[in-house]
């Protein structure tokens, strides 16, 4: 941190340097909100003159109307977001090498000019004022400068080491249009600057260190006012190929993600309006950051989604154990769910009436007198269908026999043929459901084969004519429809997913992909599905899905005409969609649009060490064209084995060039927090180097003992310890107390802690990634290490959620020493 020759009086004194520096401030944002009020009402105006220009019939008006509303009402709303902190900074700077301008207003040299600074003493010759939105007066000089523009970044980037033209900087807090009060951080505490003939002053204790103390809440905060230079180098980075960035907790990366979001529109709007997707591990961690790009000025351009909401119709809403869970998410499922979709293809009965195995004459195709002979044409519609009594009988699998009787002779398909027939077609490398018309093709080709009519014609014109009658006539038969419904079925991603339920089939398709034991886990988790595949989905699930999407396909549908508009004759427009379509008049197109979207501009993957190979190819599937940003650090990892997550990785990233960050400041965990954990990671990964905490608070963790944890006496004694461990944490600080169990015993916690009130949350253990609290209890440490392969990093990630206090209880299973330390975290 800056050192400080901040000039202090008593904060009672009515004149007090803080007092008039406040003021100061306060008068500047009054400044910026009369600015903005003139937008707001020019932006009103400009609403009004469009709905005018929809009295005009014309569709080159009604286009240009609503071009205008729509662009006018997005400025609107921005303007009229008030945040709690609108102006957020400034920065005092020296005169710099040239007298350039940028877009925005302000100079835009980086090094001070030769000569600014004197025996230590030097003048401010610009002040900036850094915001969520860029402000011009009406003269077009800036009021407030975007936090996004090249004007901003040495708010961020100077530091006392590279201060570059920055003398100070100074953090305002404020609510609504009241600032609250002033922070203040030199960067050339050597040099004495006056502004406007008085020496600058310097307020508070350091920026960085009051909003760190600032008491935590259930939504993420932004962190635009405090962001530090490493941070920002990798906002700021320039986003072609692939951006890496690895840092330890605390580090700020989920926070840096999702302000890289609102910098890529803010550079780039045209490229990146097509999609900015951001995937975040769980659910929780997106409400909890949710809140933080509107408050950037940013918001509809950016879609934060949890692992397991990314397949659309299909919510995670169940939880896997660690073995299920492995055999779902490692790479050898690709192999395993095209055997699957294939062997489902045998599994549909045939519709009432439809054609069995054995089902003998009942049902036959009749092409008598199809064709004349070989001098005369092949008549067309002299197809039709007969039954002979009786009904077919259903089969449990698909058709193993086709019989039709074409021009008086029976023909006939055996199983050994249809195998054949359908091993041909599915040799093809388009989805299952794609290939089905390949396979009536093959179908028809064997069957015209059989009835010898090709042989009849010499002329190869009248041949080509007989083929083309006994197609068409034998497609529009309805039992071969029938016949190819069952036999080819439509497959849905949870029709197979579901099929894989039974234990005795899925031995079968995944003999040399899976062990038995592994088979008998898979089919018991899939096993809470019903016959359609609706039921609890789990996380791991939801990658399934999206596989076997890709492996299935779309159904082939007819096409159905477009309803006509009645523009087109006048426009040629394929659709002219208006201002209230898209602002809540039904279903407008953008929001259809986001719906089926599966492919973005930029993809963020927040916490990317956690993801497994099948996600890592979900994930990938919808940045197929876009550059990315890789956000993540391997101590954290829950994954079991990261080379096989690695190479999938890889995969998706593809060979697209890249550029690789290092965050190795911890923001959020005070040293003796820290400390502690660090010891977990020595254990997890040997040699990996923890992010250095940048602050003290002389509070060390707690240690607390419970009951031994197993049985009924030791569930209630554990209950009594955590509710009264969180119970005393709730005391001492203002904001969230999040309590860290097992995976098994998150219900369990949340059902005890339920009377604390919600400013307690009970986590899972592979919940609490990325989140962070005021104070956070750890339950029972062994327990979290012993879930999986993967459990002494699962509980670094425990021990590092706060930013105060932490306590730790331990029971029989943690081998507590007198002190209650528990043995994993003893020197």
């Amino acid at each position: 941190m800056a050192a400080h020759n901040a000039t202090h009086a008593p904060d009672h004194a009515p004149d007090s340097v803080r007092d008039r520096e406040i003021e100061a401030e306060q008068t500047h944002l009054d400044r910026v909100y009369r600015r903005l009020e003139e937008k707001i009402h020019e932006a009103e105006f400009l609403m009004d003159d469009a709905a005018k220009r929809g009295q005009v019939g014309t569709p080159g008006a009604l286009a240009e109307r609503d071009a205008q509303v729509f662009q006018a009402g997005v400025h609107l709303h921005r303007l009229n977001s008030e945040y709690e902190d609108f102006l957020f900074g400034r920065i005092d700077l020296l005169l710099g090498k040239d007298g350039k301008k940028g877009p925005d207003g302000a100079y835009t040299s980086v090094e001070p000019a030769d000569g600014a600074v004197e025996n230590n003493r030097a003048t401010i010759a610009e002040t900036l004022h850094i915001g969520r939105l860029g402000v011009l007066d009406a003269d077009y000089s800036p009021l407030v400068i975007d936090w996004r523009a090249p004007a901003a970044a040495p708010f961020y980037r100077a530091t006392p080491v590279a201060p570059g033209r920055v003398v100070r900087r100074r953090v305002i807090r404020s609510k609504g249009r009241r600032v609250l009060g002033v922070e203040d951080d030199l960067m050339r505490p050597e040099v004495t600057a006056t502004l406007d003939g008085r020496e600058l002053p310097a307020i508070g204790d350091g920026a960085l260190m009051a909003a760190l103390g600032r008491a935590r809440s259930h939504t993420m905060r932004d962190i635009v006012a405090s962001i530090q230079a490493e941070q920002d180098m990798v906002i700021r980075a320039p986003a072609a190929s692939v951006t890496e960035v690895e840092g330890g907790p605390g580090t700020g990366k989920t926070a840096v993600a999702l302000h890289r979001a609102a910098y890529l529109l803010y550079q780039d709007r045209r490229r990146y309006a097509g999609g900015i997707l951001i995937v975040s591990p769980t659910p929780l961690l997106v409400a909890y950051t949710e809140g933080v790009l509107p408050s950037l000025g940013e918001e509809g351009q950016v879609a934060i989604r949890a692992l397991g909401s990314l397949v659309d119709g299909a919510e995670a809403t169940a939880y896997d154990p660690p073995a299920v869970a492995r055999i779902k998410g490692s790479s050898r499922m690709q192999k395993l769910l095209r055997k699957a979709a294939r062997g489902a293809l045998e599994l549909a009965a045939p519709p009432a009436g439809g054609v069995a195995e054995d089902a003998g004459p009942d049902t036959q195709l009749s092409l008598e007198d199809l064709v004349r002979g070989p001098d005369g044409p092949a008549p067309r519609g002299g197809a039709r269908r007969r039954t002979r009594g009786g009904s077919a009988r259903p089969a449990s699998t698909a058709p193993a026999r086709l019989r039709v009787v074409a021009f008086g002779t029976r023909l006939e398909l055996d199983a050994d043929e249809l195998h054949a027939i359908r091993q041909s077609a599915l040799g093809g490398t388009a989805p299952v459901n794609l290939l089905r018309p390949r396979a009536r093709r093959l179908i028809l080709d064997a069957l015209w084969a059989k009835s010898g009519a090709g042989r009849r014609y010499t002329d190869p014109e009248l041949a080509a004519e007989a083929r083309e009658g006994f197609d068409e006539d034998l497609t529009t038969e309805p039992v071969l429809q029938e016949f190819l419904d069952a036999w080819w079925p439509e497959l849905t991603p949870r029709g197979v997913l579901a099929a894989m339920a039974d234990e005795r089939l899925l031995s079968r398709w995944a003999r040399r992909v899976l062990n038995p034991r592994e088979v008998r886990q898979l089919a018991r988790s899939l096993g809470r599905l019903d016959a359609a595949g609706q039921g609890p989905l789990s996380v791991h699930d939801i990658a399934l899905l999206d596989e076997l999407q890709q492996i299935v396909g779309a159904p082939m549908r007819p096409a159905r005409p477009r309803e006509a508009d009645p523009l087109d004759h006048l426009t040629g427009l394929e659709e002219l969609t208006t201002w209230a379509d898209r602002n809540g008049g039904g279903r407008g197109r953008r929001e259809r649009l986001e719906e089926e979207r599966t492919d973005y501009a930029h993809v963020i993957v927040d916490e990317a060490q956690d993801l497994t190979p099948m996600q890592w190819r979900m994930v990938g599937r919808r940045g197929r064209q876009a550059t990315w940003t890789v956000v993540g650090d391997p101590a954290q990892s829950s994954w079991s084995d990261p080379d096989e997550a690695a190479l999938a990785r890889d995969e998706a990233l593809g060979t697209r060039p890249r550029r690789r960050f290092t965050l190795t400041v911890n923001y959020r965990n005070p040293a003796e927090i820290a400390e502690l954990a660090g010891k977990v990671l020595a254990l997890a990964m040997p040699g990996m180097q923890s992010p250095k905490a940048v602050r003290s608070t002389g509070l060390r963790p707690r240690f607390a003992l419970a009951g031994d944890g197993a049985g009924p006496t030791g569930d209630k004694e554990l209950e009594r310890a955590t509710v009264a461990a969180a119970g005393r944490l709730l005391d001492e600080v203002d904001g969230t107390v999040g309590v860290v169990v097992a995976m098994n015993r998150r219900e369990q916690a949340r059902r005890w802690l339920a009377p604390l009130g919600d400013r307690v949350v009970a986590l899972g253990s592979l919940e609490a990634k990325g989140l962070e609290y005021d104070a956070t209890l750890v339950v029972s440490p062994a327990e979290i290490a012993d879930e999986s392969p993967a459990g002494l990093r699962v509980l670094y990630v425990a021990l590092t959620r706060a930013t105060q206090q932490l306590t730790v209880l331990s029971t029989a299973r943690d081998e507590p020493d007198a002190a209650a330390v528990p043995d994993l975290l003893r020197d």
